[in-house]
């Protein structure tokens, strides 16, 4: 049944493996769409699952699928103590992303965990998740998604930028919804911090005491997927197979790389924002928090650079992946072919029913 009220959680794990974000969000459908969020945590992950998580890439897909096995009851578990800790009694549905294990679209896959049958039965709720695997077998992208959330939601601003493990962006291009990864952000940096024991450059202070090697620089801003047309996505895939190995060979101290990724990072989206200048940009994800990164961009951008609240910082992935949930309860178009590059817009995403 179509109702105008929904109130759905929306979880999403993202690639810097900041931990598991959750959303308890409310929506309603009228002219536009409005939306608030009552609760919302981040749960970090454990050193365990980090570690898991982290070299997904290199498993066989037999050890995949028994990781999502675990990763399904692990991430049920935190659902259900995010329900009981907020006493949510209201929940149309759980509306979530999952974990990317695998995402290489050119050979028509995309493998999200956390997505099994039995979610459903361990939080006892209706679950609209995985929704990347049609779009790809559309011979889309499977991503970005977020953008169908910045056209509904967001739509005061010129340019929606997130800066997440990736930076990607999305804009209006007449009447049809841009949107693309444009560079890897918290996931090189963070891997390198780890190296020396840091989670992350807090304020981008380590970064802000190194040394730019112009080089470096050069050679990361000559990368092919630059000068390719979108749509486009990045995967980590691609920053262990390209990125890290370049990196690596110029034997760099670790705050020298900071310092020259953060560069390269802030070089890169504004050479998309600078093709509207004056534009406002809305800009979200953990990154925000890195100030040496954020002054970088202002110094080298005219854009109008606005940071909203905290919980849309923090949780902006978390809500929109709750609108696409309601979206696909409503089947309505929640993946746009502009963005991904699929055959046709579609509503996309499992339902699994309760």
């Amino acid at each position: 049944m179509i109702k105008s009220k929904y109130n759905v959680i929306g979880v999403m794990s993202g690639t810097s493996l900041d931990g598991i974000d959750l959303a308890y969000i409310s929506f309603e459908a009228n002219d536009v769409w409005a939306f608030k969020i009552h609760n919302a945590e981040t749960v970090s992950y454990t050193e365990e699952w980090k570690d898991k998580l982290s070299n997904l890439v290199n498993y066989h897909i037999e050890t995949i699928k028994q990781i999502d096995e675990d990763y399904t009851t692990y991430l049920s578990e935190i659902i259900s103590k995010f329900i009981e800790k907020y006493q949510l009694n209201t929940i149309d549905a759980i509306c979530t992303h999952g974990h990317t294990a695998l995402h290489q679209p050119e050979k028509g896959l995309t493998y999200q965990i956390g997505n099994l049958q039995k979610i459903t039965k361990l939080t006892g709720h209706t679950v609209v998740c995985d929704f990347r695997v049609q779009d790809v077998r559309l011979g889309g992208q499977g991503a970005p998604l977020v953008p169908i959330g910045d056209r509904l939601l967001f739509p005061e601003y010129d340019y929606c930028l997130n800066l997440g493990g990736f930076a990607n962006i999305s804009f209006e291009n007449e009447s049809s919804r841009i949107a693309f990864d444009i560079c890897p952000v918290n996931i090189v940096l963070n891997y390198y911090c780890k190296k020396i024991n840091l989670e992350y450059d807090n304020n981008g202070n380590l970064a802000s005491q190194g040394k730019l090697n112009l080089s470096l620089l050069k050679q990361l801003n000559t990368l092919e997927f630059y000068h390719q047309n979108f749509p486009k996505s990045l995967g980590l895939e691609w920053i262990n197979s390209k990125v890290i190995p370049m990196i690596d060979t110029y034997q760099l101290e670790i705050k020298d790389v900071l310092r020259t990724v953060v560069e390269h990072i802030a070089i890169q989206i504004n050479t998309i924002l600078k093709q509207n200048a004056k534009a406002s940009v809305l800009v979200t994800g953990g990154g925000v928090y890195n100030t040496f990164l954020m002054n970088r961009l202002k110094d080298l951008s005219q854009n109008k650079i606005i940071i909203p609240s905290e919980a849309i910082i923090e949780y902006k992935e978390a809500l929109i992946f709750g609108l696409l949930g309601v979206l696909r309860l409503r089947n309505e178009i929640n993946c746009l072919a502009s963005v991904t590059g699929a055959k046709h817009n579609h509503s996309s995403g499992i339902i699994h029913s309760y």
